[in-house]
């Protein structure tokens, strides 16, 4: 049985960012690590999007960029100037590529592309076996996601960000290559908080995502459905589907942290570094990862690193309001984006506002929701 100072079960976002900023730090070259997971990171399997007022170290990974969106609903339709901030999207497999360019050329680093079946924890050592090997690490870091943890209890509601996506090549000019679009509830709304997301890389070319904030997915034939739909409004009646993807991601306050040990800790969804609120995972992820990085470095106990911010509650508030009147996702977002001021609604969003910054964008809110959805969480928190 192999040995190594550091083992990242699953290779998903936030392990992988977390591994290149650490080789990037220059300070664990004495160390080894290893990377499990069964998917090899060959596919370009989804896409990322994120918001920044300046460059990143993913520049070489980012494909395009926008720096005005469009919100839109039934009733109206709001072009944003989001600047100072840009709009970016990262396709998977160009990430991966790299990330991998990098951790390819260091000795100290080991991907082996096998699916995990267990992971026991000692006072001292951790144990993880797969389908034909077994290791053991100092430390480990985790982000396979426990679904049925967060689901089988009721305090914090557990909804889904869920989607279908398309990329199309259109024979007809539709789309504006300058601008994304960020939310489109203008669709049939059916009982849920329903919209669609367009990412347009060309006058032809889009990516197009029919998206719910919801508890229960749908049959494929239902996205797919409306995303047809969507493209016969827009004028596009000859197309080809170059590429699918969906998902899945979970949009939850749970404490996933309060599972950390000592020697274990959660990261990415699992974790929690998804953004409750909204499931953007790209920017949370970077965010955190550097911050692990950086405790790694003057701290060993994994249990010190979750901190729970203002904003941790906010999101807490929203979800509270979509679990029990999801229909309402539509008007809460649309009183927000109406008439706010769509930079500071981006900055409140990347958590990165003052106090005084985040009551501007509060009361743009329906009030009254907000206030009952306090006395609601403050009830079922108390027991």
């Amino acid at each position: 049985m192999k040995h190594y100072d550091y083992i990242f079960t699953g290779a998903g976002l936030a392990a992988l960012m977390t591994v290149y900023k650490m080789v990037q730090s220059g300070n664990f070259k004495d160390k080894s690590i290893l990377l499990l997971d069964e998917n090899t990171k060959k596919k370009n399997d989804r896409t990322w999007c994120f918001w920044k007022t300046n460059n990143s170290i993913w520049e070489k990974c980012i494909s395009k960029k926008w720096d005005s969106a469009l919100f839109a609903n039934e009733y109206f339709r709001r072009g944003l100037d989001i600047k100072p901030y840009h709009y970016n999207m990262v396709k998977g497999l160009d990430f991966y590529n790299q990330v991998f360019d990098l951790l390819s050329k260091q000795e100290n680093i080991t991907f082996v592309p096998q699916k995990i079946l267990d992971i026991e924890e000692s006072e001292t050592i951790i144990l993880v076996q797969t389908e034909s090997d077994s290791f053991s690490c100092s430390k480990l870091f985790n982000s396979i996601y426990n679904k049925q943890k967060a689901e089988s209890q009721t305090k914090y509601p557990v909804l889904q960000q869920h989607f279908i996506g398309w990329f199309i090549k259109s024979e007809q000019a539709v789309f504006n290559p300058e601008q994304a679009t960020f939310m489109d509830f203008s669709v049939e709304q059916k009982g849920n908080t329903r919209f669609m997301y367009v990412l347009p890389t060309s006058k032809t070319e889009a990516l197009l995502e029919y998206t719910l904030f919801s508890h229960h997915l749908l049959t494929k034939e239902e996205y797919e459905i409306e995303i047809q739909k969507y493209l016969q409004k827009l004028g596009v009646t000859q197309y080809e589907i170059v590429e699918k993807e969906q998902g899945s991601i979970p949009m939850s306050c749970y404490p996933f942290w309060k599972a950390n040990t000592k020697n274990v800790i959660n990261i990415g969804t699992s974790g929690g570094w998804t953004k409750a609120s909204t499931g953007y995972t790209f920017k949370n992820s970077d965010k955190k990862s550097s911050e692990l990085v950086a405790f790694l470095q003057r701290e060993t106990n994994f249990t010190k690193f979750h901190q729970k911010s203002k904003f941790w509650f906010y999101d807490l508030l929203l979800l509270d309001i979509l679990d029990r009147k999801n229909e309402l996702g539509s008007y809460i977002f649309s009183s927000m984006f109406k008439n706010g001021n769509p930079a500071l609604i981006f900055k409140f969003l990347d958590e990165e506002t003052s106090f005084s910054e985040d009551i501007q964008v509060i009361l743009k809110c329906p009030k009254m929701l907000f206030v009952k959805a306090l006395f609601h969480v403050a009830r079922k928190t108390a027991k």
